[in-house]
């Protein structure tokens, strides 16, 4: 019990050690800043409480999460399925593979205005572009995790008479799991990139358009609040994340954790 104890402390240490030595410095060497695009660290977080009132979380903060849920949905349920089927069948990737790679090598705000062109300027253009990007390294991974499913394993499962529907989601899906799970990691921190570009063209709310009407009417110190708030928003989704798949991969992680004890 001490030693686990000990080892919950240390983790906890490091994790909170660097964001504090971090923000220390940007507070000491910003402390003594005149300069209009660079405020102090206090001034900040002093303006912090005054801009993001309660108003401005529903109207601009909660927009922005449920656009970057839905484009996140969409991109996972797309990624798995379309990987899960390219990833089984060989022709079937030897047709798409070269398609996936020039599609995947088109950085997704290029097609911000082309996605404008066919879903106009509302929340459908913005949940499409979010999509369109996250849903690459989902699908990729998939397609990944799918090909290295075990042979043995596949091949005892069939000869127990475990076929489709079973097959798939006992044997391929769980053992592609962790491949996918890190598809979904990469995939949300490009959500969220993509969530701020998608709000800065035609938009009336949300964090990426209010953090440009802050810069174009310089208000520095309300424009920094709201890059702030996009890091603790990503922080908050890291860690959520974690913890679901900590808790979908729990099999995963008991195996590696008992590995390394009998290595």
């Amino acid at each position: 019990m001490r030693g686990g104890a000990r080892g919950v402390l240390l983790r906890g240490f490091f994790v909170v050690a660097l964001p504090a030595l971090l923000v220390a410095g940007w507070w000491v060497a910003s402390d003594d800043s005149t300069d209009v695009y660079w405020p102090p660290l206090r001034t900040i977080l002093t303006t912090f409480p005054d801009v993001w009132t309660g108003d401005r979380w529903r109207d601009d903060v909660l927009p922005s999460v449920l656009r970057l849920s839905a484009g996140y949905a969409c991109a996972a349920v797309v990624g798995v399925a379309l990987g899960t089927v390219i990833g089984s069948y060989r022709r079937v990737r030897a047709v798409c593979e070269p398609v996936l790679e020039f599609l995947r090598a088109v950085p997704p705000p290029v097609l911000v205005p082309v996605i404008m062109l066919f879903a106009g300027i509302g929340d459908t253009m913005k949940i499409a572009v979010i999509a369109s990007g996250c849903v690459w390294p989902i699908l990729l991974n998939t397609v990944e995790g799918v090909r290295a499913v075990d042979s043995v394993m596949s091949e005892t499962a069939r000869s127990y008479g475990i076929t489709g529907v079973a097959r798939l989601r006992h044997v391929v899906l769980r053992s592609a799991s962790p491949q996918i799970f890190a598809g979904l990691r990469q995939a949300l921190s490009i959500g969220i990139i993509l969530m701020v570009i998608s709000e800065m063209f035609a938009a009336s709310n949300g964090l990426g358009f209010t953090i440009v009407q802050f810069q174009r009417g310089f208000a520095i110190p309300d424009m920094w609040t709201g890059i702030l708030l996009l890091g603790l928003l990503g922080f908050v989704l890291s860690v959520v994340f974690r913890l679901v798949e900590r808790r979908v991969l729990g099999w995963y992680h008991g195996l590696r954790d008992v590995s390394r004890r009998s290595s």
